[in-house]
């Protein structure tokens, strides 16, 4: 879940403090870095942010190094302080090691090495990793890292530097990405693609089980058993300056402003002729044509859209789809056969629960299509199928144009499935097709009107989303987006399920975000708002233009145009974006990073 970084060949300290701060979004609590000189270890290493590190460490930041490795972390072991934050280094001082996952075996790694005579002075499991190293180090920097890696269980993305040996750095992973490249002078490993951009867009992405040696310029790959392989490398579309915030005061802004363009992006050659068509897969035809189950598996964001999913498809006709929180799918007894398809959901590609349940699906013999916007990363690679959403890199922690992407994509496949299945529905796919303009067109009529009611709520610290049928889903993603980035006790729930205990909750200090469009729930969810009034709740409503009886009986009302039915979540997610935005930088909160949360959850 932090941000892994190193290089080797001629540079500067600051590079590496450079690299952290590409991986800044990642979310972290504490950063370090290590490098060699003069034969001797150094390592720097702060709790708080990279800027506090690199104040830190103002006089070192041009000294010229071959080699060095930088972390920032999020704390799983040990509380953070500068003596968990890593590098962690060996009994020596010549070893220093920089690690993401959770090495589950570390107490008993830890015992055995104390009873050997090593000394540990962190609470973190990382520090096995270096006492490990030093155990099985005989001159050989690589040697003595495979013969570490095979003592250790759990999870593991690790880089390791000795002092001894300054023409090479190590990394390894386990289920934990690391992405490799080459300029011809120096090489470059991170734990995602964002602080390589600027060196070479042609990467490779380490696969689990194996170790890359670095030396100045090139790198070679191993297998655990020491063999070598032959790397293959993907060459990735976004810039450097994709990456960047273009004027915007943050990350999560500029991304809700790009969601017309992703709409764009994600449809371009999908849609001809009002059909849809995904050439990603192809072959699998007659596979598709006899599903009769789909399985949805994701987490958080992910999760919302999967269910969002699941609701449109059922409108389309009778279907068996179950969407499943990936961290309670991944520990059930799952009925898997050659007729259900599992749909697997993440962003980043690199979710842990996600992932092992991909696993679980795979070692059954079941089929898995991926819904990714990470090319290269371990679910596109352990999927049958990817379907990408081509988003662009998504730099807040709190998704948003990702989450726009995951849902066009997602009734793209809806609609392929039915059309394969001999269903025209040439007027929805129209309708979708509009989806870019539509998103543009509000983005441009709205953000402020929502950024006006949502100062009057920066003071609250509860809030309750409702919602029925398919914008239920949305209140369920509205409320997280709430809670996630201005830390917001906000809640979601079924606007029928009012009165069976969450109505106890309501008072005039507990507003509610009541989705009453016109679709054909909307009377339904007018006499919910009028439960919630006659409780002396705030009521916010997400209204159809033109709904003026319902805007008197709420207190702040936005509009969105008239749409089929299937089409509000689209607008209503934006709407949700924006007005959680609004809030959290009422409150002048750190927004692209709040607290406790990562970008990627790599860990269980």
């Amino acid at each position: 879940m932090c941000g892994i970084y190193g290089f080797i060949g001629e540079g500067k300290v600051e590079e590496l403090i450079n690299g952290l701060k590409k991986l800044e979004y990642r979310g972290y609590d504490s950063a370090g870095i290590a490098f060699a000189k003069d034969g001797t270890l150094v390592v720097e290493k702060h709790t708080g942010k990279v800027d506090e590190l690199r104040d830190f460490i103002s006089n070192d930041l041009k000294d010229k190094i071959r080699a060095g490795i930088a972390h920032t972390r999020w704390a799983t072991h040990g509380v953070p302080n500068d003596v968990n934050a890593h590098p962690q280094t060996d009994c020596t001082n010549k070893i220093a090691v920089v690690h993401n996952g959770i090495i589950e075996n570390f107490s008993a790694l830890r015992a055995q090495l104390q009873a050997e005579g090593h000394k540990f002075t962190s609470q973190t499991d990382t520090e096995v990793v270096a006492h490990l190293v030093e155990k099985y180090f005989e001159g050989d920097l690589l040697e003595a890292v495979r013969k570490a890696i095979l003592d250790l269980e759990g999870t593991y993305a690790i880089g390791v530097l000795h002092a001894d040996v300054e023409d090479e750095i190590i990394f390894a992973r386990k289920k934990s990405p690391l992405v490799l490249t080459a300029d011809g002078e120096r090489s470059f490993c991170a734990s995602d693609v964002t602080p390589l951009l600027s060196k070479n867009r042609e990467v490779v992405f380490l696969e689990d089980g194996q170790i890359a040696r670095l030396k100045a310029g090139t790198f070679e790959i191993f297998e655990s058993s020491g063999k070598k392989v032959q790397p293959t490398s993907k060459y990735i579309e976004w810039s450097e300056k994709d990456a960047e915030k273009g004027g915007y005061k943050h990350f999560m802004l500029k991304e809700i402003h790009e969601e017309p363009r992703v709409l764009s992006d994600a449809l371009v050659g999908r849609i001809k002729d009002d059909e849809v068509y995904l050439k990603e897969l192809e072959g699998w035809e007659d596979y598709l044509k006899s599903v009769d189950k789909i399985n949805v598996i994701a987490c958080g964001t992910s999760y919302h859209a999967g269910l969002v999913f699941k609701y449109f498809f059922e409108s389309l006709r009778p279907f068996n789809i179950e969407v499943e929180v990936s961290s309670e799918y991944r520990y059930r007894n799952v009925l898997i056969d050659d007729k259900t398809l599992t749909v697997a959901i993440s962003q980043s590609g690199e979710t842990a629960d996600t992932l092992e349940s991909v696993r679980l699906v795979k070692s059954r013999g079941g089929k898995v299509l991926a819904i990714s916007n990470v090319v290269g990363s371990t679910l596109t690679r352990e999927a049958d199928k990817t379907i990408y959403i081509n988003a662009g890199p998504e730099i807040s922690v709190a998704s948003t144009k990702a989450y726009i992407g995951q849902l066009v994509v997602l009734y793209l496949l809806a609609l392929y499935l039915e059309k394969i299945n001999g269903h025209d529905h040439k007027e929805i796919v129209q309708n979708v097709s509009k989806l870019p303009q539509l998103a543009d067109n509000f983005i441009i009529s709205s953000a402020d009107k929502i950024e006006n009611a949502a100062e009057k709520y920066v003071g609250y610290s509860n809030f309750m989303y409702i919602g029925r049928g398919i914008n239920f889903p949305s209140a369920l993603e509205g409320a997280l987006k709430l809670k996630e980035i201005s830390y917001t006790n906000a809640v979601g729930y079924q606007a029928g399920e009012l009165k069976h205990g969450p109505i106890a909750l309501l008072d005039e200090k507990f507003p509610v975000m009541a989705i009453a469009v016109d679709d054909k729930l909307r009377e339904k969810m007018i006499s919910n708002i009028l439960e919630t009034k006659a409780r002396n709740a705030h009521v916010v409503a997400i209204l159809t233009k033109g709904d003026e009886s319902t805007a008197k009986i709420v207190d702040d009302a936005i509009f969105l145009p008239q749409l089929p039915d299937y089409l509000y979540p689209f607008l209503i997610g934006t709407t949700f974006q924006l007005f959680a935005y609004h809030v959290a930088n009422g409150r002048n909160l750190n927004i692209d990073m709040p607290r406790n949360l990562a970008k990627s959850v790599t860990v269980e």
